[in-house]
Order: C-alpha cells, then sequence, then structure tokens
C-alpha cells in the first residue's frame, strides 16, 4: 500500500494482517555528488513504486525519509531512529529500509530495521521498456529477499 488516501483506507481496514513497512531512505546532496544523489532517489523511488505492487496489502510503502548526504552520522541515526521506534510502537513486525547510498552500509550495525543496499543503475539513457525491464529483475531479487527475511522472523 502506498502512502495515498485511498491505500490508507484499505490499510486501517486490514491492519492486523499490514506487519511490513518499507522506508526509502532519498539522499539529497547540492554538491558535486548531486547528479550521484538525483540517481539514486531516482532508482529506489521508482523500485519502490515496482516493489509496492508486488507486496500490495502486505506492507506499506512509506514516502521517503529524504536527507542531506553533508549531515552527520549522529544527526541521520538520531532521525531514522525516530522513524523505527514510531514504527514498531505501531505495531510493525518489519522494517525495511531501501537505499542505493552505500554510506547506511557502514552504519548497518546501528539500525534497528533491516537495511536493504542496491546499487543504483543509471536509468536516464534508458528507454522506458528496458528501464521497466530492469526494475522487474531487480524486484525479483527483492521478492525472495523479503519472503526470506519474513520466513527468518527479522
Amino acid at each position: 500500500m502506498k502512502w495515498v488516501s485511498q491505500d490508507i483506507e484499505m490499510f486501517l481496514k486490514e491492519k492486523q494482517y499490514v506487519d511490513t513497512a518499507v522506508l526509502p531512505l532519498l539522499p539529497v546532496s547540492f554538491g558535486d555528488d548531486i547528479k550521484q544523489s538525483v540517481a539514486m532517489t531516482e532508482f529506489i523511488s521508482l523500485l519502490s513504486v515496482q516493489l509496492e505492487r508486488q507486496f500490495r496489502g502486505r506492507l506499506i510503502m512509506l514516502p521517503g525519509f529524504a536527507y542531506l548526504r553533508s549531515a552527520g552520522e549522529d544527526s541521520l541515526l538520531s532521525g531514522l531512529g525516530k522513524w523505527e521506534t514510531e514504527l514498531k510502537a505501531q505495531g510493525f513486525k518489519h522494517i525495511f529500509l531501501l537505499t542505493s547510498d552505500s554510506m547506511w552500509k557502514s552504519l548497518e550495525d546501528r539500525l534497528e530495521g533491516g537495511l536493504i543496499w542496491l546499487p543504483s543503475l543509471p536509468l536516464e539513457h534508458m528507454d522506458e521498456n528496458y528501464r521497466n525491464s530492469i526494475l522487474d529483475d531487480q524486484v525479483k531479487q527483492l521478492l525472495n529477499l523479503f519472503v526470506q527475511k519474513w520466513q527468518n522472523g527479522e
């Protein structure tokens, strides 16, 4: 389910069956790495849409956690920690953090949610059919990962 009015109506009715929250982590930078941060954000945003379609009714896709790449680790962890605490308090058993920013890999042991890192793919020069095919392949890999994590109780 997406973070839109119609889906939230369904979420409220079926809340006991929705045990998973996915929070895309979206980097923002205006420095030399602006194109890289845009590419990562675009890739994760498009992937999130496809992923939500596959698991509609089992998970809620939250609006992205946008953060400045220049922010300090403690600030980022504090902000994200508030999200994780709130999601657990709301009864979500599984919290997945979806990102293409490798910086989060170094912080993974300090996160409560399950970090899913995928390298960003350069989508801007692909035609739409090829791009959708690539995204579908990525989602298929994520399907297996999600099912495995659910089965393991992560």
